[in-house]
């Protein structure tokens, strides 16, 4: 997914075809500008709430096949680490406390898969967490799963298993709205530049502007509050948090392309069987058009277009379908 250049929340919203932001968010979170209830087909022709309840349910065999899916269907709840914040991705709405995104609606599909029924919000527990919580909450056991935006790596894969790729984002800069000497990664030598700590920002970063001044922050709203106060000229992150947050800040904007791609996974504990489990729900959403169903009420409906290929399961190092005989067959 790339924005256009020096793109603030005006210009993508004009980009995307967008009559207002009332008409966006109501896609991503079923609420208009005035708290109403607004039909989120209105502005992307799929309806949320019909997409998360309309995927496919896994047979009960299949279910009892694996021991992580049976943990959650006997709770009766999925629990997730993800975010509240992420317009675009998973945001709640403070009226209701239920969350809507793209993220949101792969965790409360995958709930419903496993779980049944017709109310797939009621199934999904959310845990806001942070790049530094993520790992160690999948490994005390605290969440079944995170779906966070989360960029599979080697090295975090070493601690938890990851199902996906489910879809591929990139590490882009943002500088406040009245910039114009920083309009990409290039700009940044000798520039403060915001980072979450423990995120792929900072790497991404040492490779692409080697000679940039790195200022980490523990999140993203800590992240946007430093380049807004001018603590730092620039902040380097997913694209598509970038993406969420120009929607509802006009003091902000994406300049550049962006210069890496992160393939996003889900994230699951090791040695279980849960990336099988999940890996299939992926394919199976893939193949019957739930993927794509659940891109166009959400992503789609910001930026337009169609849907794109999601990405190959087991694809990218740090994803393979069966960690353990990769490690030891490379």
């Amino acid at each position: 997914m790339s924005v256009l250049p020096g793109l603030s929340r005006r210009g993508l919203l004009t980009a995307a075809g967008a009559a207002s932001l009332g008409a966006v968010l109501a896609a991503c979170a079923d609420t208009g500008a005035d708290g109403q209830a607004v039909d989120a087909s209105a502005s992307s022709g799929v309806d949320y709430d019909t997409v998360i309840n309309s995927g496919p349910v896994a047979a009960d065999d299949v279910v009892a096949a694996s021991t992580w899916a049976s943990a959650v269907k006997d709770a009766g709840l999925l629990k997730t680490g993800g975010t509240k914040t992420s317009e675009v991705f998973s945001i709640e709405d403070p009226a209701t406390g239920q969350v809507s995104g793209f993220d949101a609606a792969l965790a409360q599909a995958l709930a419903r898969y496993i779980i049944g029924g017709d109310d797939a919000r009621s199934l999904l527990e959310v845990t806001q967490v942070t790049s530094d919580t993520r790992e160690t909450m999948i490994e005390n056991g605290q969440v079944d799963a995170v779906f966070a935006t989360y960029t599979i790596t080697p090295e975090r894969a070493e601690k938890i298993a990851f199902a996906g790729p489910y879809y591929a984002s990139g590490q882009s800069v943002m500088v406040r709205a009245d910039e114009s000497d920083i309009n990409g990664v290039d700009d940044l030598a000798g520039v403060k530049v915001a980072v979450q700590s423990n995120s792929s920002s900072g790497p991404a970063l040492d490779d692409a502007a080697p000679d940039a001044e790195q200022v980490q922050f523990t999140d993203h709203a800590s992240c946007v509050a430093a380049l807004e106060a001018g603590q730092v000229d620039a902040y380097v992150v997913d694209q598509s948090l970038q993406l969420s947050e120009v929607q509802s800040n006009d003091a902000v904007k994406i300049v550049g392309e962006p210069f890496t791609e992160d393939p996003y996974g889900i994230g699951l504990p090791k040695d279980s069987d849960a990336q099988a489990f999940v890996n299939t729900f992926l394919q199976t959403i893939y193949d019957d058009g739930t993927w794509n169903a659940i891109w166009e009420a959400t992503i789609g409906a910001i930026i337009g277009g169609e849907a794109p290929e999601p990405p190959a399961l087991g694809s990218v190092p740090g994803s393979e379908t069966d960690a353990a005989t990769a490690s030891a067959t490379n």
